[in-house]
């Protein structure tokens, strides 16, 4: 049977309908600048779940307050499925409680899609020091007047956390020197001007590997394959409780259709067998890791239940 032309036509505008709504680009939110290694993780994940589900995504650079303005950019779009974010631990379980009004609340206004992949951090000391081992460095922090002087990218920062909470643990008395990123800290450990630092496990390999630091301790469960000679944490003679490496995960605003956490959720699972993404990821000290959009918020309700009484106790919260 001929269709009349008029029904041709409308059958015409609702396929180019479609297939515009088919195409109509996903934003996906970078809280850090052009370049940084969330950016990079950010634009890696995105494009290879572009490939996944056939949509172009595009991603959006929104720096600034260490997550905040990026979230509050979420926050303001509808939840309509059509906006995502990418964010690390940091933003999920430490900077919202270094506030003490809560910018946001990250139990209830995200909706979580797939941690993507976890990257450990390290114990490093420089070369020269004469310190080998976790116990040499309990060692100096006992008999130096002052105790043990460490760095971090700033206060409140997981590296800060971290090793507060070592010193705590081990009863090392130790003086906290905060520093403007991670870059500037680590200048000053290589000439001495600190004792130790906690550094993200790719900037110390390359340091480790010129001969220039020393690791002590990967705060992971399991060693590194960067690094398999370090022992972890708690082989090192620390606390297990402190096996929390970085990671980063991609979520939505709360309220978002369960089909589009799910298709995205399934995408980023089957990212984990490409092989240019693996390579990529890899490349970047990510370990990528087979998740559940429930995962999001129970590896951030694990981790506030360590850093928030921690906060809590150095009184690091500010207005």
């Amino acid at each position: 049977m001929k269709l009349p032309a008029i029904k041709i036509a409308a059958l015409a505008v609702l396929v180019q309908t479609f297939g515009a709504m088919a195409q109509t680009p996903l934003q996906v939110i970078a809280q850090q600048p052009p370049g940084s290694g969330s950016d990079m993780m950010t634009r890696a994940w995105a494009e290879c779940v572009s490939r996944q589900v056939a949509q172009p995504m595009v991603v959006v650079n929104k720096p600034g307050a260490n997550g905040i303005l990026a979230i509050n950019q979420l926050k303001g779009l509808p939840a309509d499925g059509a906006n995502v974010m990418t964010i690390g631990m940091s933003q999920m379980t430490i900077t919202p409680f270094v506030h003490r009004q809560l910018p946001y609340d990250p139990l209830k206004d995200f909706d979580g899609i797939a941690v993507i992949g976890t990257s450990p951090l390290v114990l490093v000391v420089p070369s020269g020091s004469g310190i080998q081992r976790l116990s040499d460095l309990g060692k100096i922090a006992a008999t130096q007047n002052g105790g043990l002087n460490f760095g971090s990218p700033g206060k409140g920062s997981p590296a800060h956390l971290l090793t507060t909470a070592l010193a705590e643990s081990m009863k090392w008395p130790a003086t906290h020197i905060p520093f403007v990123g991670e870059a500037a800290g680590l200048t000053a450990l290589m000439g001495s001007q600190i004792q130790t630092m906690t550094l993200v496990i790719g900037t110390a390999a390359a340091q480790v590997k010129a001969g220039k630091l020393v690791p002590l301790a990967v705060f992971s469960s399991e060693r590194s394959s960067l690094m398999p000679d370090v022992p972890t944490i708690a082989e090192a003679g620390g606390p297990a409780v402190l096996a929390r490496p970085a990671w980063i995960a991609v979520v939505a605003k709360k309220g978002t259709p369960s089909e589009t956490i799910q298709k995205l959720n399934v995408a980023s699972n089957k990212c984990r067998t490409d092989s240019a993404y693996s390579t990529r990821m890899t490349g970047m000290n990510v370990s990528l890791i087979d998740s559940k959009p429930t995962d999001v918020l129970a590896f951030a309700e694990r981790d506030i239940a360590v850093w928030k009484p921690l906060i809590d106790k150095l009184g690091l919260a500010t207005e």
